[in-house]
């Protein structure tokens, strides 16, 4: 067992709130897409909020921005859910659901096994690699940084 699970963080701005039925067809299918992570080699944990997923995960001042943080064995398990599964066809879509955001969207970062990410530590992560690019302490999947150790 590894001594370091990927932490990931990505945030989007809805085009309206989860119950429009602008995002009807995101959300009818969240709970297969959390299936299919949950079933996902390499799998470990999902942050999920008071609405039993991570669309009710609100940390920014702006309430459509939403924020989805798990937890994965390694960047090739993580990498094989997001880009060779039917989780494809939802990045494919997201235009239908979400506003084009300028800045980048995706943090990875190592943790100690067992660390569950908080969101305030999901953002600061993100604000990193905003602010400096990728580096050991948080990056993306253009410029991966092996576990500590």
């Amino acid at each position: 067992m590894s001594a370091c699970h990927l932490a990931q963080v990505n945030v989007a701005r809805a085009k309206a709130e989860m119950d429009t039925d602008v995002m009807r067809g995101f959300m009818d299918q969240l709970d297969a897409m959390n299936q299919l992570a949950d079933q996902a080699d390499g799998f470990i944990w999902r942050m999920l909020g008071s609405g039993g997923d991570y669309t009710s995960i609100r940390p920014y001042a702006d309430p459509l921005v939403i924020m989805n943080v798990s937890l994965w064995r390694d960047v090739g398990s993580l990498k094989n859910y997001v880009y060779k599964t039917v989780h494809m066809d939802t990045i494919r879509a997201r235009h239908a659901w979400f506003a084009k955001m300028n800045e980048i969207q995706l943090a990875l970062w190592w943790v100690p096994a067992g660390h569950l990410p908080t969101a305030q530590e999901a953002k600061e992560k993100l604000e990193l690699v905003r602010r400096f690019g990728a580096t050991q302490e948080a990056f993306t999947f253009a410029q991966v940084f092996a576990a500590p150790g």
